[in-house]
């Protein structure tokens, strides 16, 4: 009967001791939320950021896709611990503006972007000036991306200040914009499109920016990384990768054109990305 009693509260024990070491598991495991629009810049970088964390650092990754303003708002309310493709000085400055006081940003991770209107070389205009003279050319159409973007809001003012009175910009998304884009190239028609670097489209045809004279789609941009107040003193692990983590266009150039292979998606591009880039990984991880 001892034996018994005894054999029960070993076995009791034992459970407890389990259930307490799986608990303390579950506690260290270590998570983070990012947030990303669906633009293939942003797709590339948050899945090499969410490659690098869970193989390299331990952490279950959440990548939360939202629109621009969805994502900023999350950040400053501290919904998300990260973003990794803030477009400044220029397409995210209003939202910012409204919101750096709430936020973290901690400097470039991507250097030499820029935005504007892009359209194929075979277009014989090389100005934004000239584009209401050939607006019928254009079937009286820029094709733009989502609304949310802020080089939608941008290209409205050079609707404006340029008295593009023959020309709408029409909403849709990163991916019918290169749908389009595509379309009116194998026709050879013109087509005026909302256009960003780094991007993928400018390895598979050959395109060329418009020039902007008034300057209104500034000049050359970066990409910053930006985090939620407190995320140093919670996760200072995380928050020194995320200082770390710097590229280069190639860099991003090539995890998007992967992207686009019948047979890979962005988390196999990610992780053949850093099987391939050991050295520059190696530099992002926390001493």
């Amino acid at each position: 009967m001892k034996l018994k009693l005894l054999h029960l509260i070993i076995m009791m024990t034992a459970a407890l001791l389990m259930a307490g070491f799986a608990g303390n598991v579950a506690a260290q495991q270590k998570t983070a939320q990012i947030a990303y629009v669906e633009w293939s810049c942003a797709t590339a970088s948050a899945n090499v950021v969410k490659a690098v964390l869970e193989e390299k650092m331990g952490y279950k990754v959440e990548l939360i896709p939202v629109s621009a303003a969805a994502m900023w708002q999350a950040l400053a309310t501290g919904d998300v611990d990260a973003i990794t493709t803030a477009w400044l000085p220029t397409t995210h400055h209003h939202y910012y503006e409204k919101l750096k006081d709430k936020v973290e940003n901690l400097g470039h991770n991507l250097v030499g972007t820029r935005i504007g209107l892009v359209v194929p070389t075979y277009v014989t205009i090389d100005s934004i000036d000239e584009m209401n003279a050939h607006a019928e050319k254009f079937n009286g159409q820029i094709t733009g991306i989502d609304p949310g973007a802020g080089i939608m809001s941008k290209t409205e003012q050079v609707i404006k200040e340029y008295k593009l009175t023959d020309l709408e910009l029409m909403e849709s998304s990163g991916a019918m914009m290169t749908a389009v884009l595509q379309d009116k190239i194998n026709k050879k028609e013109w087509v005026a499109v909302t256009g960003w670097t780094p991007h993928w489209k400018f390895g598979k045809w050959d395109l060329k920016y418009l020039k902007d004279p008034k300057g209104i789609y500034g000049g050359d941009e970066y990409i910053d990384t930006v985090v939620r107040k407190g995320l140093k003193t919670d996760k200072p692990d995380l928050y020194a990768f995320l200082a770390n983590f710097k590229w280069s266009a190639d860099d991003i150039q090539t995890v998007m054109a992967w992207n686009q292979e019948e047979d890979m998606t962005p988390e196999k591009s990610a992780k053949k990305w850093i099987s391939e880039n050991k050295d520059k990984v190696a530099a992002w991880l926390p001493e």
